[in-house]
Order: structure tokens, then C-alpha cells, then sequence
């Protein structure tokens, strides 16, 4: 009997308080994904998978800062840049960004598109709008239904590359 407490104290509870930490770690600070499109690509890959903090405070969120969310609309998670946080003006001429007038540079677009908005969005209060990196790839805020994404559907900001491991390290 004295075998199976000392089993039970020594493994058991250490192994069960291990599991429910990871449950709380997963569930309320970090999380990791599976890309499964190539909108994002060279920043991301298709199948890269992905370490995400979450997010509980959207309104921190950085423009540039790549965003996982829920797309009602598409009923998927999504992984895209934020370019338009609430109150923005954005145009699209010929592949080019302009925020609030001026020209956002995006070093990190390399397969750019011509596309060109008819009209400028403006992103309401309590919502932003995206853009995949592989703009001439990318379903994303510009031909949407709903071209913005509500605050409360933000899940996480995507931080690090896990794998393939050639691929490890800091996202930008």
C-alpha cells in the first residue's frame, strides 16, 4: 500500500499538475496554428507552424503586427497583417497602401498586385482591417464581405515560427 502512495505522490500528482498547467498556458496565454494558405507567404509558408500570444487587449495591436482572428464570414481562423486600426482611412492604388494620406511602406510585400480600391475604407471604431503579405494571393480585408474584422474576433498576435526548424525564429 505505502508503494502505490509514494507512486501516486511521486508521479501521478506531479504529472496531473504538468497537464493542467499546460491546459492554462495553452488556453490563456499561448496557442500555435497551421498555416494553411500561402496569403502571408514569404513571411510565412504554407504548413509553417506558428507560436501565438493572446490577445486580450486588441487595442495595443500595432499596425504591421501579424494578427490570427476568426473570420465569421469565412468561418475559419485567419492569419494576416494589421494595416487599419479603427478610424483609419485606407486607399489601394495600383498595389500601393496609403494610410490617412500617406504612403505605408510594406518591405515585406514582394508579390504585389494592381489592384486599386474604388473607394477608400474607413475602418470603424472597434474594428481593423487586413492584408495578407502575398497581396496578388490573399483573400483578405479588400474583397470580404464584411472588409473588417471586429475587435472581439482577434485572438492572438503570431510571434515566432516553430516549424519547419530551417524556418525557427522571430516573425516581422
Amino acid at each position: 500500500m505505502d508503494s502505490i502512495k509514494v507512486f501516486v505522490k511521486e508521479w501521478v500528482i506531479p504529472i496531473v499538475i504538468a497537464f493542467i498547467i499546460a491546459l492554462a498556458i495553452n488556453k490563456f496565454l499561448f496557442f500555435k496554428i497551421l498555416v494553411p494558405t500561402e496569403s502571408m507567404y514569404p513571411t510565412i509558408k504554407v504548413q509553417d507552424r506558428i507560436f501565438v500570444t493572446r490577445v486580450y487587449h486588441p487595442e495595443n495591436l500595432k499596425r504591421g503586427d501579424i494578427v490570427v482572428f476568426y473570420s465569421d464570414e469565412l468561418g475559419e481562423r485567419l492569419v494576416k497583417r494589421l494595416i487599419g486600426l479603427p478610424g483609419d482611412k485606407i486607399d489601394i492604388k495600383d498595389g500601393t497602401v496609403y494610410i490617412n494620406g500617406k504612403k505605408y511602406e510594406e518591405p515585406y510585400v514582394v508579390n504585389k498586385d494592381d489592384y486599386t480600391a474604388s473607394e477608400p475604407f474607413v475602418v470603424p471604431d472597434g474594428e481593423y482591417f487586413f492584408l495578407g503579405d502575398n497581396r496578388a494571393n490573399s483573400l483578405d480585408s479588400r474583397y470580404w464581405q464584411y472588409s473588417y474584422i471586429k475587435a472581439d474576433k482577434i485572438e492572438g498576435k503570431a510571434i515566432f515560427t516553430l516549424f519547419p526548424f530551417n524556418r525557427m525564429g522571430v516573425l516581422k
